[in-house]
């Protein structure tokens, strides 16, 4: 997710990565650059790598938006293109995209309902759910939609979805409907212990992918810093006091009286607190980063845990981020 500027050399990483083995470029989105377009524009200069979003708020398309987005990219990528969707949190949705916060999960079933039955193309959509309705049948509308199939034939009848989730009942949606799950900030110690029995009962090649940031340096406490002061500002930070889906997970996972402390500390203005404050063991138990030899025992814990694919969050500095990939391609790849 680009910054104030743009990714630097984001095409030229999309093509090391392709080269390296890596199986697939992220993209992402908040309230800034958009998730596609990067995609795009890297899908036109790799011919292997994946390309996937990670994550898109469904709330910021309608189902038919982003199902004609993703026909139109998978064709130019040649069918390389998933999804990781979510429902990103009341701030973003309420504040960025105008719409009500409410219903969510119901939301996300209806989503990905009128998403597969647009890419598979089988016959002219319509629709009679809670929140979406299609043909429109509003008192406000004119009632002269139209039922339709996409124009485009999909070059694929189903294009992967992925569900970003963090609440056991999103999990569990997850598991039941969609194609895989993109958890974040769960130690992979932990995966068995809360979600193993929702994790066994997952159909063949569902897919958890999780996201975790990537330095390698000799000074593990200072590597450690941006972490903890990330963990800080989503612990302690997002949302309000009652509403906070970061919060709740780390609190499911055992770090219930720190998540507490940072939240108190965060939201009565006392940042720089919060992050001293964030457990050097925890901001460790959420990242890859340390000396090679740390980051080699780091990454033994998340081969030994059921995630399947680990999305690796780099820096900024363009070298750097060169020779992270390369190092972690001769560890892993």
């Amino acid at each position: 997710m680009w910054g104030a500027a743009p990714t630097d050399r984001y095409v030229e990483l999309a093509q090391r990565a392709e080269a390296l083995g890596f199986d697939m470029v992220v993209s992402a989105e908040n309230y800034g650059s958009d998730v596609f377009t990067p995609l795009a524009v890297m899908a036109s200069h790799t011919s292997t790598i994946g390309l996937s979003t990670g994550v898109m708020p469904i709330q910021a398309r309608t189902p038919a938006s982003a199902a004609m987005t993703a026909i139109t990219l998978d064709h130019i990528s040649n069918g390389r293109l998933t999804l990781g969707v979510g429902v990103s949190s009341p701030g973003i949705v309420e504040g960025w995209h105008g719409q009500a916060f409410t219903r969510p999960m119901q939301r996300a079933r209806e989503w990905l309902d009128i998403f597969r039955m647009i890419v598979a193309r089988e016959e002219p959509l319509v629709y009679d759910g809670e929140i979406y309705q299609l043909p429109y049948r509003g008192d406000d509308g004119m009632g002269l939609g139209k039922s339709f199939k996409t124009i485009t034939h999909p070059l694929r009848r189903k294009i992967p979805v992925f569900l970003a989730a963090l609440g056991p009942k999103n999990i569990q949606l997850a598991v039941e409907r969609f194609d895989g799950w993109q958890p974040v900030w769960i130690p992979p110690t932990l995966y068995d212990e809360l979600w193993g029995e929702q994790i066994r009962a997952a159909p063949p090649g569902f897919e958890i992918i999780a996201s975790v940031p990537v330095c390698i340096a000799d000074n593990l406490e200072e590597a450690l810093l941006p972490v903890r002061r990330n963990l800080a500002m989503v612990l302690g930070g997002y949302g309000t006091r009652e509403v906070n889906f970061n919060r709740d997970m780390a609190a499911r996972a055992g770090y219930g009286d720190t998540v507490a402390m940072l939240q108190d500390l965060y939201l009565t203005g006392r940042q720089q607190q919060a992050a001293e404050a964030v457990p050097l063991e925890l901001a460790d138990a959420m990242a890859v980063i340390g000396s090679r030899n740390h980051v080699r025992e780091r990454l033994r814990a998340w081969k030994a845990s059921p995630v399947t694919t680990l999305l690796m969050q780099l820096g900024d500095d363009f070298n750097a981020t060169v020779a992270h990939m390369e190092f972690l391609a001769s560890e892993v790849l």
